[in-house]
């Protein structure tokens, strides 16, 4: 069974495990759009990561567990949401899996979760970190979650890999997620300015692919990045002016210029009972600060993780957003 599977990565791991003959199930909301499964020969079953029972009767007769579900969002009007969903709803589907007897579960984390080098050299699964390092909401809910999975491993015998997929790129970005929606303003040419950062970028499908490898090679308690290239966000931005022919913005802000603009955008949107994403949010901005550089050699070695170029994975998305009409 696969949870999100209507969303971005669990599409894909969704698409890959058909295409490689599994019998699959997905976990679905009664009100989740239901596009990215279209044309896939899944079976559904409905139901609701804070409703237990509902989970225990969806892991009927399944072996196997791919928990991809997440609330992946950088500003919410109501932050408890994220908790809710992702930790929470994480506990309530392991309790499920171990009670149901599946055999192995894949967890996917996030390198939301992971320590960073302070030099800009690339950090791995060992790069030490704490809970106070962790920035904004999203990061804290995915951080409290991926400890929860872990303590339940070491004390429980949960039988789990973790996966901690860097900042995928690619078709089916259906919402889009934060990272689509830049790569859709930077394509559209509506990115007039950017900020120094820089990132891990992947092709879902490759971040797909690494699912399953970690499903059939990943040891237990253990957690793989799955990640490809490092580049900072001028670099992302010209490698999508070299697709689309436009030009890429020059100018670049300082942090502290943004960071104002985005306590002002976050206070509008609170007060105006937002439900849309500000453009520029608090968390977003703190985390640019930092260069998110990740190393996939773990994955390489014990997974046989090899990805694609992540400009296959540009291309792959902008080409999709345009078949979808989200580019005029």
């Amino acid at each position: 069974m696969v949870t999100g599977a209507t969303g971005f990565v669990g599409s894909a791991v969704a698409r890959l495990l058909v295409e490689r003959g599994y019998n699959l199930k997905t976990l679905v909301r009664p009100s989740s759009m239901l596009d990215n499964l279209k044309g896939l020969n899944v079976e559904i079953a409905y139901g609701d990561l804070k409703d237990v029972n509902s989970l225990e009767y969806a892991l009927k007769d399944c072996e196997y567990l791919f928990h991809v579900a997440a609330d992946y969002r950088l500003w919410s009007l109501n932050p408890q949401e994220l908790y809710d969903n992702n930790v929470a709803g994480t506990e309530n589907m392991m309790h499920a899996a171990l009670k149901s007897g599946v055999k192995k579960i894949v967890y996917t984390s996030s390198v939301a979760t992971l320590g960073i080098n302070q030099d800009g050299t690339p950090a791995n699964e060992d790069t030490p970190v704490t809970y106070a390092d962790m920035i904004g909401d999203y990061k804290k809910s995915k951080f409290l979650a991926e400890e929860l999975v872990k303590k339940m491993a070491k004390e429980e015998g949960l039988r789990v890999t973790i996966v901690n997929p860097s900042t995928p790129i690619g078709p089916g970005d259906i919402k889009p997620t934060p990272t689509g929606k830049l790569i859709l303003d930077a394509a559209a040419g509506n990115m007039p300015a950017f900020v120094d950062t820089g990132l891990n970028w992947v092709h879902v499908d490759d971040v797909a692919i690494g699912h399953l490898l970690a499903l059939e090679k990943g040891k237990i308690g253990e957690r793989y990045i799955l990640g490809n290239e490092n580049f900072s966000m001028k670099d992302l931005l010209q490698k999508i002016a070299s697709i689309t022919g436009r030009a890429a913005p020059k100018i670049q802000l300082p942090h502290n210029f943004v960071l104002p603009i985005a306590y002002v955008s976050e206070w509008w949107a609170n007060i105006s009972k937002s439900k849309t994403e500000p453009r520029a949010t608090v968390s977003g901005v703190k985390l640019s600060k930092k260069k998110m550089y990740f190393s996939i050699d773990k994955a390489n070695r014990e997974l046989a993780y090899h990805p694609k170029e992540v400009m296959i994975a540009l291309e792959d998305s902008i080409n999709w957003f345009k078949e979808n009409n989200y580019l005029s």
